[in-house]
């Protein structure tokens, strides 16, 4: 009557769809220009990763933050894992889409553990640097845009974990094993 098991050919379109989000979470992340940090009393101050701005209601005084080496780091270091992340989804769509090809599973892990360790060292500068170099009084938060950063950084970390993982579910994937059940009800 009711059965519940686990799907595996349905992974393969999963893990990819997976790589969008993340995708997409890094280009919000790199683009957007306000969301990084937030001066949490007087709202007058607030940062993204190309620029920060100090001022109040209409009066605006915005700096890029590319003259700092730090930021330039950082910014590097998000665009080059935001490129590595498109050429593992490149991959995946053709390792998991069309054919099964357990061969470029691992690579694919292999790349999106790159990313990570890329894009955690960048995460972990910006706060830091930012903290010593242009905060000078009252307390901040860190908004949205950091957010996406990490969200992105979190699911190409879970998508590595799948991608070493899935190659010894090569019967599955491909629909030859049999479904096995976790739980049935006769």
């Amino acid at each position: 009557m009711f059965r519940c098991g686990i799907a595996y050919p349905r992974c393969r379109w999963i893990v990819p769809l997976l790589l969008v989000f993340a995708i997409i979470f890094d280009i919000i992340a790199i683009t957007v220009s306000s969301g990084w940090a937030e001066d949490q009393d007087a709202k007058s101050h607030y940062s993204g990763m190309w620029d920060h701005c100090r001022g109040r209601d209409e009066d605006w005084n915005c700096k890029s933050l590319m003259e700092y080496s730090w930021a330039q780091a950082v910014a590097a270091l998000m665009i080059i894992g935001l490129i590595i992340l498109i050429v593992a989804f490149i991959i995946s769509c053709i390792a998991l889409c069309r054919t099964v090809n357990i061969t470029l599973l691992p690579f694919i892990g292999v790349l999106l553990i790159i990313v990570v360790i890329i894009q955690v060292i960048a995460l972990v500068i910006y706060p830091i640097k930012f903290r010593d170099d242009l905060i000078f009084e009252g307390h901040y938060y860190f908004s949205w845009g950091y957010g996406f950063g990490w969200g992105a950084t979190l699911l190409s970390l879970g998508c590595a974990i799948l991608f070493c993982c899935l190659p010894r579910y090569e019967d599955e994937l491909s629909g030859l094993a049999k479904t096995k059940y976790l739980y049935t009800s006769e």
